[in-house]
């Protein structure tokens, strides 16, 4: 398997327990800051259209960052994903983490039996 890119927040507990899973797993990955490497409109656009998700998906509801600039409305008013792809490059707290970036998939935020099913080929139960 190609190396995998892990884009992670180290203060994240989520992100602490993807990253161990990944050791655990002997799964090799190159680790990314995602506040200080922010991934960019160019890299969110493609991880997107890679993932199969709305893009929506891609934006850390759970963060303050997210509930202060009042986003929720703004994507359920249909916020055009060009903007979206915007505000997600401005700062790495919107992005829900972590991400998971192989060359043919993207996994948005830690779910242990989708990253078992997509990495090892089995589910958990």
């Amino acid at each position: 398997m190609p190396e995998l890119l892990f884009v992670w927040y180290p203060k994240c507990s989520t992100c602490k327990r993807a990253a161990k899973w990944l050791d655990e797993h002997g799964i090799a990955h190159t680790d990314r800051h995602i506040v200080d490497e922010c991934p960019t409109v160019f890299e969110l656009a493609a991880w997107q259209e890679r993932s199969g998700l709305p893009v929506r998906r891609f934006f850390n509801t759970s963060g303050q960052l997210y509930r202060q600039m009042g986003l929720k409305a703004r994507l359920d008013a249909g916020l055009p994903d060009e903007e979206a792809f915007d505000l997600l490059a401005s700062n790495g707290m919107l992005i829900k983490r972590p991400l998971l970036v192989g060359p043919d998939f993207v996994l948005v935020g830690f779910r242990e039996a989708e990253w078992e099913k997509r990495l090892l080929g089995q589910a958990s139960e």
